[in-house]
């Protein structure tokens, strides 16, 4: 058939690479439609919380990064990237490592403020440092909110590090001075079309599973999935997004054009935000992989508005590595 660009083997098994806006082949292996991912743009800050533990560090992390999943209706944009072992912390205690994002450079430091006063400061055990030590640009987080200490405060070193020693009344609450803040990349993204929810729901959490492994990279929304893929722009009022008719399977009968499949009963959303394209590209690659692997997996590809919202385009195939362009 002219819409297929090759059929490949590799360690997940068996999958089709077809051309995208064309028929969809009736095949028994999954369909990898050869879309592009239309990424932006956005500031990043990377922070590393340490605590007396793993488990409130945890907790710290996910608390930090909540109400942050897409920056169309969220403050920020953020996630839990990694534990950190002791080992690799300035204190010598486990760690997560967590990245918030935001399209203003100067918003994305009002986020910082505001989600390490309200949510690690108050964090039992916590510490707060720097994870982007080759920024050029530094936000004075730590020395604002050193004004907590209400005059008690201490400015002190830890190795090459300033920090502020916080009193508190569990102990003292350290946090460095300065916070790297760069340009990095969001909206890297696939869609995993399955058969029923529960096929399409093992699925999303393998992907989320395998980026899990690959480093600098973040999953904003909740578990790492979007059940509620939107579009730019509604037909009513004026809202920035709204719901992507074109994936959802109830509408498949009501709307013109619709990309779901009389097979597909479920369509989940991967986003993944990173500090390169090519961590994106990697995390993209792992986790399709993934999810073609997954019982119950028919389709995988991607959304977007052909350009006009990211300067930054992969294909799905190329990002696997398969082939050159849009096939």
């Amino acid at each position: 058939m002219n819409s297929i660009v090759g059929r490949r083997t590799d360690m997940v098994g068996e999958y089709l690479i077809v051309k995208p806006k064309e028929p969809l082949p009736e095949v028994d292996v999954p369909i990898i439609v050869n879309e592009f991912t239309e990424m932006f743009p956005m500031w990043v800050s990377r922070i590393l919380i340490t605590a007396v533990d793993e488990r409130w560090a945890w907790r710290a992390g996910f608390t930090v990064t909540g109400f942050a999943t897409s920056i169309i209706g969220s403050p920020a944009e953020a996630g839990v990237e990694a534990i950190v072992p002791r080992a690799e912390t300035p204190d010598g205690r486990p760690g997560v490592l967590v990245q918030i994002y935001h399209t203003d450079r100067i918003l994305l430091k009002a986020q910082l403020l505001a989600r390490l006063s309200q949510c690690v400061l108050t964090c039992p055990t916590t510490a707060a440092f720097d994870a982007l030590k080759e920024a050029r640009r530094r936000a004075k987080v730590g020395k604002s909110l050193s004004a907590f200490g209400d005059g008690f405060q201490v400015e002190d070193t830890l190795g090459e590090r300033k920090i502020w020693r916080i009193p508190v009344m569990e102990g003292e609450f350290v946090v460095e001075e300065g916070f790297g803040v760069r340009r990095a990349v969001a909206g890297g993204m696939f869609l995993i079309l399955a058969s029923d929810a529960s096929s399409g729901l093992a699925a999303a959490e393998k992907a989320i599973e395998a980026i899990s492994q690959v480093p600098e990279v973040v999953t904003p929304f909740p578990g790492g999935i979007c059940r509620s893929g939107s579009k730019v722009g509604s037909t009513r009022g004026k809202l920035p997004a709204s719901t992507n008719q074109f994936f959802c399977p109830t509408l498949r009968e009501k709307v013109d054009g619709s990309a779901v499949p009389p097979q597909v009963e479920s369509v989940y959303e991967i986003v993944i935000n990173g500090l390169s394209i090519g961590r994106i590209k990697e995390a993209l690659a792992a986790g399709i992989r993934a999810a073609i692997a997954s019982p119950g997996v028919k389709i995988v590809t991607s959304a977007n508005y052909g350009g006009k919202l990211g300067r930054f385009q992969l294909y799905l195939a190329d990002a696997m590595g398969d082939t050159p362009g849009a096939g």
